[in-house]
């Protein structure tokens, strides 16, 4: 297993790092590899959602959850009525 140092660390971030680590009973390192795992991840995903083929849902999607939203609302209303 390769080794990583981390230099110049910020104290604040350090600090934010152990309470964090202390929290969920776990070491600082433990930590770190969990939030690097985390974030290449995240990369990992944005770079396969990038390489996707555009969809035109022919009006904005803004406008079609806010159709839902309405008619969820509806819905709602409807079922407590009864």
């Amino acid at each position: 297993m390769a080794n990583l140092q981390v230099r110049n660390m910020p104290e604040d971030l350090h600090e934010r790092l152990r309470l964090h680590a202390q929290e969920n009973n776990c070491t600082m390192s433990a930590a770190v590899l969990i939030a690097i795992r985390r974030e290449l991840e995240r990369w990992e995903w944005k770079k396969r959602l990038a390489q996707r083929p555009r969809t035109d849902l022919g009006v904005p999607a803004a406008e079609l959850l806010a159709e839902e939203r309405a008619s969820s609302i509806e819905r709602m209303d409807e079922s407590l009525r009864s």
